[in-house]
């Protein structure tokens, strides 16, 4: 049976790149095991500098004064590093969900935090709009798609500080300015390859403003410094994440998937409102490309179409317990067939209610 994996994350990976990934376990270079040599060989220094100069082409900041890291301790760290880095007196921050909240939490060790606005208050079901971005603070801070409840930036404000953004579940899925930008985050487990590293894409002039001394692990400076190798990398979520960012190029880049994407959720955002069965929980001007949160509006039919698509071979369809109902996380590497083998199931349902 063909499994569909909605899973929010760790998600579904293209299957050649698990499949070029598997094999490098068992013999990546004259019959040792990828993660078995030196990080300092030759073999995977080309490896993690390939990764690097391909997160920058993909995101066409080639040239323009960016660096690409791959670090560890997901984007929980990235939370602390950015203001650890960019944070003297007072940075903004947009309050659109969990993770923003959580990173909110972390900057205010560091400095006074104002929060431009909040939709914390409606359970972060749509994004806020019409703020003012003051200039006279040190950066931006905002989440570019917010998982668990399924809205996404579609517009992003015209910033007159430094504006970073966590990208972690939707990076490499929609062509953008990315150089509006200044500091990019994304943990790799949604668009970039298995949990255990994050990508950080930072432009070089806004670093070393804070008068705080920085322990060194948490320095992008060093980690700049010493390309990406300040300490032993995971080289399995590199190597993976390397192989993926080369299927996205060989596929068009970003561009061609953003193709594949709109595709996905039109056809699902479609059942979602043309099935009387089900309702959106997002509001329909924000919703999430990646993430379709929906619930069910009878109750008495959750066991049936709970059984209904896991027999169908659908996997990760549950969501999350702050919005509860159902939640089709749909990554660059879910296809389309998946997405139809769920809208079958949907609209069985509706013939049989």
């Amino acid at each position: 049976m063909q499994r569909h994996n909605f899973s929010a994350g760790p998600c579904v990976l293209p299957k050649e790149v698990l499949q070029k990934a598997s094999e490098a376990l068992l013999d990546f270079d004259n019959g040792l095991s990828l993660v078995e040599i030196s990080h300092r060989s030759k073999s995977f220094v080309d490896i993690m500098e390939q990764a690097r100069a391909l997160a920058l082409e993909l995101l066409g900041l080639e040239g323009k004064g960016y660096k690409a890291l791959f670090l560890q301790g997901g984007s929980s760290l990235q939370f602390l590093m950015v203001a650890q880095n960019l944070l003297e007196k007072k940075a903004a921050y947009l309050n659109t969900g969990t993770w923003a909240d959580k990173a909110i939490k972390e900057a205010k060790i560091y400095g006074d935090i104002l929060e431009v606005a909040s939709s914390k208050a409606a359970n972060y079901n749509y994004i806020p709009k019409g703020y003012e971005i003051p200039e006279d603070y040190d950066y931006f801070h905002c989440t570019s798609n917010n998982t668990i409840f399924g809205t996404q930036i579609k517009k992003f404000p015209k910033s007159p500080i430094p504006m970073v953004c966590d990208m972690s579940s939707d990076i490499f899925s929609r062509t953008l300015d990315y150089s509006q930008f200044d500091l990019i985050y994304a943990g790799a487990q949604k668009n970039i390859g298995p949990a255990g590293t994050t990508l950080v894409i930072v432009k070089e002039d806004i670093l070393d403003k804070v008068s705080r001394k920085i322990p060194s692990m948490l320095d992008y400076k060093a980690h700049i410094d010493k390309s990406s190798m300040f300490n032993t990398p995971p080289v399995f979520a590199v190597y993976t994440s390397m192989l993926t960012m080369q299927w996205l190029k060989d596929l068009g880049g970003i561009a061609a998937i953003e193709k594949e994407n709109d595709k996905k959720s039109r056809l699902m955002y479609s059942e979602i409102d043309l099935n009387p069965l089900f309702k959106g929980f997002a509001a329909k001007e924000d919703r999430s490309d990646m993430n379709a949160t929906f619930t069910l509006l009878n109750d008495d039919l959750k066991e049936t179409f709970d059984t209904m698509w896991k027999e169908a071979g659908i996997n990760g369809l549950d969501g999350h317990r702050s919005v509860g109902g159902y939640r089709a996380s749909m990554y660059n590497a879910l296809s389309l067939d998946s997405v139809k083998a769920l809208v079958e199931v949907m609209s069985e349902l509706e013939s049989k209610a």
